[in-house]
Parts: structure tokens; sequence; C-alpha cells
């Protein structure tokens, strides 16, 4: 039986269809902005001439790109302090969490609490970089992963997410012979798939989008991730990319073109990775942030 819907619900539902459809219009439009910028024909994107869809086609400013050494060995930084910074924070942040989360831990209460006090409280930039300074980490790939590997929020979304794991499985574990070790690697993380997923894009995002941490601590060229390369270029206005081209006409042609090359080289990588995790990240959300 087909239920009659009153003209106040389906007003309802096309105001958020129309909400929903602006947001997805406003989101999706620098995206398509800067893709139709990179593979215009330079002349229309040095007028300022495209809005939407590309005018005309030319791949010289993603040639210009590829050709460029230094941008493969960013490229090449940014994969390393990805995957390994990556790899660490979630080693960290899974054990981290599971610990916090047995009640038979003595130290547990205390221990959260300083966790959740960094959350609010920090002590400054001097401070970060004097100890990175005194830690000889200064101008190495360490200063990138070790000072923020662990994040204070994604420790408590991993805790509560064991916490919500029956405790019936550790005990039955715990009556075999198994240690909280052999509970954890054997039981808990074959369980903890889409928390897991979750911290490993958040990590994953975070490492590849940040820059601010080697403009501080990274002096040395052939150590700067692909972010900060482009920092250079879109806020520094540095024109490296422009070092092989010559003659003058092309330069000023493609300069602005390249820029826009540059911005999806360097955010396709995170686009590609995402539909992978995107089964997990709703599920690992919403089971880390309810309480059983």
């Amino acid at each position: 039986m087909k239920v009659q819907r009153s003209f106040g619900e389906k007003l309802s539902d096309a105001a958020i269809v129309i909400v929903n459809f602006l947001v997805v219009a406003v989101t999706l439009y620098p995206f398509l902005y800067v893709v139709s910028m990179s593979i215009s024909d330079p002349v229309y994107a040095m007028r300022q001439e495209v809005f939407l869809f590309p005018k005309g086609f030319s791949t010289e400013a993603y040639k210009i790109v590829f050709e460029n050494p230094d941008i493969w060995k960013s490229y090449y930084n940014t994969v390393w302090y990805t995957a390994v910074g990556t790899t660490i924070s979630v080693a960290l942040t899974v054990t981290a969490g599971y610990v916090l989360s047995r009640k038979s831990f003595f130290a547990r209460t205390p221990i959260l609490f300083f966790i959740a006090f960094t959350m609010f409280f920090s002590g400054g930039l001097i401070p970060a970089f004097l100890i990175v300074n005194d830690l000889q980490l200064y101008n190495t790939r360490w200063a990138i992963i070790l000072p923020g590997a662990v994040g204070a929020f994604y420790i408590i979304m991993a805790r509560t997410f064991f916490e919500a794991i029956p405790e019936s499985l550790q005990e039955s574990a715990k009556i075999d012979g198994a240690n909280e070790m052999r509970i954890l690697v054997s039981i808990m993380l074959p369980l903890s798939k889409p928390i897991t997923a979750v911290l490993v894009l958040f990590y994953a995002v975070g490492y590849w989008n940040s820059y601010f941490s080697a403009l501080i601590y990274l002096s040395d060229a052939k150590l700067q991730p692909l972010q900060l390369y482009l920092y250079k270029i879109l806020v520094k206005q540095e024109m490296s990319l422009m070092e092989g081209v010559t003659d003058q006409f092309e330069r000023a042609l493609v300069g602005a073109q390249i820029k826009y090359a540059a911005i999806i080289v360097a955010i396709l990588p995170i686009i590609f990775i995402y539909p992978f995790l995107q089964r997990f990240f709703v599920k690992g959300v919403m089971i880390g942030a309810i309480k059983e």
C-alpha cells in the first residue's frame, strides 16, 4: 500500500536535495576549475577565460612539471614521509588505544588525562623547535615524523573502538594462555580493520599535505616534501619549474598554467587512494565514536 506523502514532506525533501546539490557544486567547482585550467590552451589560461570546462587542450604544463627533476625528488620525499610516518603513527596509536582501553591498567585514568590535556594546551612552536634541535633531529627526515607521530584525538578514538569489543573475547584468550600482545595481534587487530583504515586515511592525508613542519625543520631542499615545493610555487612565486624554458613568450604563456598542473599532480594520489578506504571510513568513525 502506497502511503500518500504530505506537501510539507515533499517540500522538505526538495529542500534537502537542493542544499545537497549546492554543497556538491561548491565543493566540486574548485577541483574542476583547477583541472580545466591545467589542460586548457595556455592562451585562454593566461587570459583567465576558463571558468568551468576547458577551452582548447594542451598538456604542455604537465610536460614541464614531469620533466623537472626537483618535483620527482620532492615526490619521493613525500611518499617516504607518508609511508613511514603512517606506519609508525598507526602502530603507536593502535597500541596506545588498546592499552588504555583495558580497565585493569592501573595508570589508565592519569594517562588519559594527560593525553586529553594536550588537545587543549601545547608548549608552542619555539619549545618544540628547541626539543627537535636538542635531539639532533633538525634537518633530518625524522623531524617530520617523530614530533607528531601520535595524535591525541586518534588515540581516544582507537581506545573507544577497543572498549566496544566484548571483554569475553579477551578473557577466553587469557584462559587459553594468550598474553596481552598475543591478544592484540591475533584477536584485536583482525577485528579493528575499520578503525585502522580510518587511522591510515587520516594520518596519510596529514603527512601528504604537511608542509609547515618541513618549512620549520628542513633547510635542505633534498629532504623537502612535495607540498613545500608547491608552497614555494604558489605562495612565494618561485618559478623553478620554468628553468628549462628559455623562450620568454612561452614562459609567460605557460607560467600561470604550471601552478594548476602542479596542484593536480600533488593531490591525485590521495584522490585515488580514498575510494579503496571509503567502505571502512564511515563504519570506523561511527564505531570509534560510540561507547557501549
